[in-house]
């Protein structure tokens, strides 16, 4: 006995769900790839020699810079100080009311410890991190500077070195392991979390995901 051909609403419904489960499978399977490679790039600490060492902007209190930044900053100085790189590129623009800009911290905070201030490459420009790679790369073409190690959290690595490379350097990470931002699970989970949405985002649209900077960390403790 045959069986009776299906309806056309019938068959076209069961074309429609399969392409949404199709769809949702893959989607899962990006977001997962994603989140394995933040995690994986997080893990790699490269001290292979490099023009300069660029140091993401994090908050700075009336000059003197947040736990974050001042990790950031001592691991910079720790390269520059084993000859990893001859440069310190320290980025990041001013909040308002702030009388110094974040990349003005950075360098008056290396100087003081022993950097020669035509070391210190000051970009106080850039409101997140696009902004600010995209300024530092302008500034290393101009003085023939083509490779960088990029110093900002574990978590933040992956989507730093991809715009890195996208505004013309050839950059690898060697991030910071201390800060607050590397000191429990549940943070390094919400960051993780969080880097996989901005890089996503950033690759589809090639823009910096400012939702995803906006998110707070939950409370700890």
């Amino acid at each position: 006995m045959r069986t009776p051909p299906l309806k056309p609403l019938v068959r076209i419904r069961r074309i429609v769900l399969r392409f949404i489960f199709g769809a949702l499978i893959i989607g899962a399977l990006v977001v997962g790839g994603t989140a394995f490679r933040v995690w994986q790039v997080a893990r790699v600490d490269d001290w292979t020699k490099a023009d300069m060492a660029i140091v993401l902007g994090a908050a700075q209190y009336n000059g003197v810079p947040s736990d974050v930044l001042q990790a950031r900053l001592e691991h910079a100085l720790g390269l520059y100080q084993e000859g990893v790189v001859g440069y310190i590129a320290t980025t990041g623009g001013r909040q308002p009311g702030d009388n110094f800009t974040e990349g003005q911290v950075g360098k008056l905070w290396l100087v003081k410890r022993g950097v020669p201030e035509d070391r210190v490459l000051q970009v106080g420009e850039g409101a997140d991190t696009l902004g600010s790679l995209r300024a530092v790369a302008s500034v290393a073409k101009e003085r023939d500077l083509k490779t960088a190690v990029i110093v900002s959290d574990p978590w933040h690595s992956l989507r730093a070195r991809t715009m890195a490379e996208d505004a013309g350097l050839h950059a690898w990470t060697s991030p910071t392991r201390s800060g607050p931002n590397v000191q429990t699970r549940e943070t390094q989970w919400f960051y993780i979390k969080r880097e996989t949405g901005a890089l996503l985002y950033y690759r589809l649209m090639k823009a910096h995901a400012g939702v995803f900077d906006e998110l707070k960390l939950p409370k700890i403790g």
